[in-house]
């Protein structure tokens, strides 16, 4: 009958065991000292050689003829502990022996001295399932077993295991398989089954096991039914979409063609790729091109991707995009596994990356702001950002030029306030008069804040505006030289200053109190709630009713 490759080619010595020499060396040092413990806890993600090393190690404590730590697999105890004719070494899954009853089974048994063998071994695969009962039973035995038992537990979730657990094991932490280990065990199986194995499809595949040896073996296993497997064949068996067709995405996307993109989708989607494959492909290129721009030559990078395709895309897209980007493709991966439609859930995605209004996340607003500043010049006089040349070009000097820019990229124009996406509103005027100019540098006095009062009293004839604006827990403003900046604790009250009930009269106010020659910004800030409720304390407290110590 045949055999999975996984099973067939598991390791039967320790140095056969690949990317946990940290481990296996240690294993063997006990065993030809004669030191080993009575109980170990191997601890790691799935496919790493947990349970492999259980089974090594149980041959290797029952060895009649160990060889440098390793057991010789010739001998009959290692015969039969292999076949699972000795009964003396038991392997055991807590997923589904993991009530009370079973353990005190266990305990019962195991006090007899083993019949073939010199230890009695106990493999507990998956032992983070046993419940508290089954725990607290097998307890007692862990910390004082007899002198002919040996526990070995293995778990993927180490949180899960009791404290009282732990401290009564050796425990041994199984790391991800890196790339090349399980590149050369892939090349190394391909040679031994006769078939020929290119290096770019066992990199893919390697790539695709995520630091898990059985899954890439699996995987091999299923595209190995031709003499030779290449990428395309890794492409066509798993699913995947393929890095011309992720480029071609991420490229449309970058350029913010909705249209192209999803006509990619649609064609990847007719041709039977799987759409969770699809997110999970752009997401590693994004994080490729982002790991770029950190460092070209960055050892993270994941050599999927050729070095060229990175650059050309690192120059195309700002930091800021790319996170929201991340941010949207794993809040689509999420939707995914609560059983969405696969394909709207990604058609929403990619017109999400392509125009970040759509989005309403921390990065997607980054990214925003992020190119208001290159489109209309804010770098240069804030000093927000300290790049002059990003995604769209050289600053904007102009008023002409900012107007039109906020009208070509879909922004409300009301007279002769600019409102730009929600995040700036730009006042400008030839009006320069020595009554204006002197209230602003007036106002630019430390601790003076009469400007902004002086606004909110011409606005109190409108009761909605004024109780919003001067709510200090809400809403606060500073001035430098001829930029008011006013400052929201939430984005909702953003929204209500930049509509046009609030706008109009608020330029209104601002024009007659500071004078026509002004910016206005309003954003997103950090609250001053405290001096502002020390300013509600103290007005109170000018009123008889109510009295502050």
């Amino acid at each position: 009958m045949y055999q999975a490759l996984y099973r067939k080619y598991r390791p039967k010595t320790f140095s056969d065991v690949a990317g946990q020499e940290h481990v296996t060396v240690t294993l063997r040092r006990q065993i030809i000292s004669g030191r080993h413990s009575h109980a170990y806890l191997f601890v790691g993600t799935r496919g790493t050689g947990k349970t492999t090393c259980a089974k090594v190690l149980s041959r290797a404590i029952n060895c009649l003829c160990p060889e440098d730590g390793d057991p010789c697999n010739k001998c009959a105890s290692c015969i039969g502990i292999e076949n699972g004719s000795i009964l003396d070494v038991l392997e055991l899954d807590a997923a589904s022996n993991n009530g009370v009853d079973d353990v005190r089974a266990l305990r019962e048994e195991a006090i007899y001295s083993p019949a073939t063998v010199s230890k009695r071994v106990y493999i507990i695969d998956e032992v983070h399932m046993l419940s508290n009962s089954a725990f607290n039973a097998l307890l007692k035995i862990l910390e004082e077993p007899p002198e002919h038992l040996v526990f070995i537990l293995a778990t993927t979730a180490l949180h899960k295991v009791p404290a009282t657990i732990l401290s009564r094991c050796q425990r041994f932490s199984f790391k991800r398989l890196s790339l090349a280990a399980i590149t050369a065990r892939l090349d190394i199986v391909a040679e031994s089954e006769g078939f020929t194995l290119t290096e770019d499809a066992a990199k893919e595949l390697a790539s695709l096991a995520d630091g898990s040896m059985r899954d890439a073996l699996s995987l091999l296993d299923q595209c190995a039914s031709e003499t030779t497997v290449d990428l395309q064949r890794v492409i066509d068996m798993v699913g995947l979409v393929g890095h011309h067709e992720i480029l071609s995405i991420l490229n449309a996307v970058a350029g913010t063609d909705a249209a192209t993109a999803l006509d990619i989708l649609d064609k990847v989607y007719s041709d039977g790729r799987d759409m969770s494959s699809l997110l999970s492909e752009l997401a590693a290129l994004v994080r490729d091109v982002l790991v770029y721009k950190l460092s070209s030559d960055s050892p993270l990078l994941s050599g999927g991707f050729r070095v060229a395709d990175l650059s050309a895309l690192s120059g195309s897209i700002s930091h800021e995009r790319l996170f929201s980007y991340l941010e949207v493709l794993r809040e689509a991966v999420s939707n995914l596994s609560r059983g969405d439609n696969a394909k709207l859930t990604v058609e929403m995605s990619l017109m999400r990356m392509c125009d970040e209004r759509l989005a309403n996340d921390a990065a997607a607003l980054l990214a925003r702001i992020e190119r208001l500043e290159n489109a209309m010049g804010a770098d240069k006089g804030s000093g927000v950002r300290g790049q002059e040349t990003r995604e769209q070009g050289a600053q904007v000097r102009s008023q002409e030029t900012m107007a039109q820019g906020a009208q070509d990229s879909g922004q409300e124009t009301i007279d002769d306030v600019t409102l730009v996406s929600g995040y700036e509103i730009t006042q400008h005027s030839d009006i320069h008069t020595e009554d204006s100019e002197s209230r602003i540098a007036n106002s630019q006095l430390a601790g003076d804040e009469g400007f902004w009062q002086g606004i909110l009293n011409l606005l109190k004839n409108d009761m909605s505006i004024y109780s919003l604006l001067s709510d200090d827990a809400k809403v606060w403003a500073e001035l430098q030289e001829n930029i008011l900046t006013i400052r929201a604790a939430d984005m909702f009250t953003v929204n209500l200053i930049e509509s046009k009930k609030f706008l109009e009269p608020l330029m209104d106010a601002a024009r007659k109190e500071i004078g026509n020659s002004t910016v206005i910004r309003v954003n997103i800030g950090e609250s001053n709630t405290d001096d502002g409720r020390k300013r509600k304390i103290d007005d109170l407290g000018k009123f008889d009713i109510v009295k502050f110590e």
